[in-house]
């Protein structure tokens, strides 16, 4: 990878790559038409020299700038429903999601809601909500500024319950954006603590897309080659970041979040209770969980665990010690190794284990889990 180059993709929408895009984004705007951005972010990412660099770019360029950032950590329904009134009572015409997993779920959430009236979640895609998704979506630009979820070359949004925090799915093809402005230069800056937790997600999203049961050879391609580019880089951009590694992370991560329409597995039921129960980082819960995950897996896909392991230079008839290297890897970020670091305790067991078996995710693991398994991979890793 040259990291001199700026690259176009078209794979799954336009996807405008490399070092120092995001200054295309004010004459993006203009060749569209388009002269009143709605930026939403987070409450972090707001305050970071980028965001405001941005900002300032988009008004010197004559554009009409205004910031939505009142979300949560684990964004619930009245943040979209805030970020839509100020949509409309500032007449805008085109939302651009800047950031993570946050401020890109918002931000297609918001942009669903413009015009679609019913309540939110009638929309989810776990009860068929997706055939209410008819009207047009305003224009839609994603901005991600960290290598984890991927959700800039999504079509879904993830939006919690306000008060079960229950999470739900926002699926439609047209939810996808216009197009992506993956500038890994945007990630520099990033903490190690939350480079290391994102690029985990990332590489779980590879990893369990990868083992998936549903066959979708194309996913599989893409999620192994994920795999192996962030065997290279994660260790280098979370300890001594330079911009190649950090390059190959924000490319490995939109593959991740490719590859993942093929499905995900038991990590991410495992995951999504912490983050619902404890608000616990998303990508720190997949970390911690994953090393148990792959245990519960391997017997009877060890042919996988081989191909994983050629990626991240394991050799042949090493497969099994994929395992061992997630677990050496995690100690290498600094990321904690048991459930009881982040929080949690005993007398959590049973809410979590009952919250992951109702979880969206397992169904589409390459084996069947139980209550029960739930349960004790909670206690194994407590």
């Amino acid at each position: 990878m040259d990291i001199r180059q700026k690259f176009n993709f078209s794979f799954p929408t336009t996807i405008r790559f490399g070092v120092g895009v995001i200054s295309e984004l004010p004459d993006y705007l203009k060749q569209n038409q388009l002269k009143r951005p709605l930026l939403v972010t987070d409450p972090i990412v707001r305050e970071l020299g980028f965001f405001k660099n941005i900002v300032k770019e988009l008004s010197q360029s004559g554009l009409s700038v205004e910031v939505f950032s009142d979300v949560h950590k684990n964004p619930v329904k009245t943040d979209v429903l805030k970020g839509k009134e100020l949509y409309q009572s500032t007449d805008r015409d085109t939302i651009i999601g800047i950031g993570g997993g946050v401020g890109l779920d918002v931000a297609r959430a918001i942009a669903l809601s413009i015009n679609h009236h019913r309540d939110l979640f009638d929309y989810d895609d776990l009860i068929g909500g997706d055939k209410y998704v008819t009207e047009p979506i305003p224009h839609f630009i994603t901005v991600p500024t960290t290598s984890g979820t991927g959700s800039e070359v999504g079509r879904s949004a993830i939006i919690s319950e306000n008060e079960s925090k229950k999470k739900r799915i926002l699926f439609a093809p047209t939810l996808m954006a216009k197009i992506v402005f993956a500038d890994p230069e945007l990630t520099m800056d990033l903490p190690s603590f939350v480079t290391a937790a994102t690029g985990m997600d990332a590489l779980t999203h590879n990893i369990e897309a990868y083992l998936s049961k549903n066959w979708n050879p194309m996913c599989s391609g893409i999620a192994l080659e994920g795999i192996k580019l962030i065997g290279e880089s994660i260790e280098t951009a979370t300890l001594k970041p330079d911009m190649l590694s950090r390059s190959k992370m924000l490319m490995a991560s939109m593959m991740g979040a490719i590859a993942f329409q093929k499905g995900l597995g038991i990590v991410h039921s495992l995951a999504h209770p912490l983050s619902s129960l404890l608000d616990t980082h998303h990508g720190l819960a997949n970390a911690i969980n994953l090393p148990h995950g792959l245990e519960f897996n391997y017997e009877g896909f060890e042919d996988r665990y081989e191909q994983m392991g050629l990626m991240i230079g394991l050799k042949q008839g090493e497969g099994k010690n994929f395992i061992n290297y997630i677990n050496d890897l995690n100690k290498k970020l600094g990321l904690p190794a048991k459930l009881s670091e982040i929080g949690v305790k005993n007398e959590h067991i049973d809410t979590l284990a009952s919250l992951a078996i109702a979880d969206f995710c397992h169904p589409n693991n390459p084996k069947p889990v139980t209550e029960a398994d739930f349960k004790s991979i909670y206690e194994k890793a407590l």
